[in-house]
C-alpha cells in the first residue's frame, strides 16, 4: 500500500464529499420542522454512516478522512452554520483518521469508532444555538423562520443539550457504520476490513 495520497485519492475524497453532503442535506431538510432539529443528531449519522462506510473501504491512506472532514466543515461553514462547523469538520476528520490508522484501516471496530467520531462534526451546528441563544433566536426571526419557529427550536434544544446531542451523534454514527457494513459486505471483503 502506497502511503502518499495520489490524484485518484483526491478524486475519491471529492466524490464522497459530494455524496455525503447531498445525503446529509436531504436528511437535514427535515429541520424545517423544529422537532427534527435535535433528531438530526440521530438521523444524519445513521443514514450518512452508509456512504461514510463505503468511503472507508476506499480510504486506506492517512489524510483522506481528514480531508473529507475539512471539506465538509468548509462547505457547512460557508452555508451559514458558523465558525464551529469550520472547526468541528477538520478536528473530527483528523481524529477519525487517526483512529482508522491505528487499526491500519482494516479493523472494523476502529472504522466504526471513527465513524462515530466523524459524525461529532454535526455538533458544530448546535454550538451557536447553545452558546449564543439570543443572537441565534434573533437571526432566525430576521431571516424569515419566524418567532414561532425560533421559540420552538429554543425549547427543543435547551442550553444543557450539547452533551446528549454529542452522545447521540457518536452512538448513531457507530450504528450507521454497522448498518453500512451489513449493506456493503462485498466492498468490505474486498477492502479486507474485518
Amino acid at each position: 500500500m502506497k502511503q502518499k495520497m495520489q490524484a485518484k485519492d483526491f478524486i475519491t475524497v471529492g466524490v464522497f464529499t459530494a455524496i455525503m453532503l447531498v445525503v446529509s442535506m436531504a436528511v437535514a431538510m427535515l429541520g424545517f420542522i423544529p422537532i427534527f432539529i435535535p433528531l438530526l443528531s440521530v438521523l444524519v449519522p445513521l443514514i450518512s454512516g452508509i456512504p461514510f462506510m463505503l468511503f472507508a473501504t476506499k480510504s486506506q491512506k492517512f489524510g483522506m478522512v481528514t480531508l473529507l472532514g475539512i471539506l465538509i466543515g468548509l462547505v457547512m461553514g460557508m452555508m451559514g452554520h458558523g465558525i464551529f462547523a469550520f472547526i468541528a469538520g477538520p478536528l473530527c476528520g483528523l481524529v477519525a483518521d487517526l483512529i482508522m490508522k491505528s487499526g491500519e484501516y482494516k479493523s472494523m471496530e476502529k472504522v466504526a469508532l471513527a465513524c462515530g467520531v466523524f459524525f461529532l462534526t454535526i455538533i458544530g451546528n448546535y454550538i451557536p444555538i447553545i452558546l449564543a441563544r439570543e443572537a441565534y433566536h434573533a437571526q432566525l426571526v430576521e431571516t424569515g423562520y419566524g418567532k414561532e419557529y425560533a421559540d420552538a427550536l429554543m425549547k427543543l434544544v435547551p442550553d444543557w443539550s450539547l452533551i446528549p446531542l454529542a452522545i447521540a451523534a457518536f452512538t448513531f454514527g457507530i450504528i450507521g457504520a454497522y448498518i453500512g457494513k451489513a449493506m456493503l459486505k462485498k466492498h468490505f471483503k474486498r477492502a479486507g476490513i474485518v
